[in-house]
C-alpha cells in the first residue's frame, strides 16, 4: 500500500469534476512472482480506475504463493482510495 501511495496521480479532469471515491482492483501474481492480469471489479470513475490500473501494473515483484512446495499464481485485491483534499472556506 506504500508504493501505491507514493506512485498515484489524482487525475486532473477527476480534480476538476470533484470526482473521488474507491476503486477496487484484482491481480494475479505469476508464479514468478510479477504481477500479471490485472481487472477492475468496482469503480466511480474510468479515468480513476485507469490511474489505479496503471499503478498496481508497475507494482514491484512479488514472493509468490507457494502451495506444496511449489510456486503457483494467485490472485489479489485491493482498494485504492481517491479523496479530494477538504477546502477551507
Amino acid at each position: 500500500m506504500k508504493y501505491i501511495d507514493s506512485q498515484i496521480q489524482y487525475p486532473a479532469n477527476a480534480i476538476l469534476n470533484r470526482v473521488q471515491g474507491n476503486i477496487v482492483v484484482q491481480f494475479v501474481v505469476k508464479s514468478t512472482g510479477e504481477v500479471g492480469t490485472v481487472k477492475v471489479v468496482h469503480s466511480v470513475d474510468k479515468e480513476l480506475a485507469d490511474e489505479a490500473v496503471r499503478v498496481v501494473k508497475s507494482l514491484p515483484n512479488f514472493i509468490p504463493a507457494r502451495l506444496n512446495g511449489k510456486a503457483v499464481s494467485a490472485w489479489h485485491m485491493v482498494y485504492v482510495t481517491f479523496k479530494l483534499p477538504q477546502e477551507n472556506n
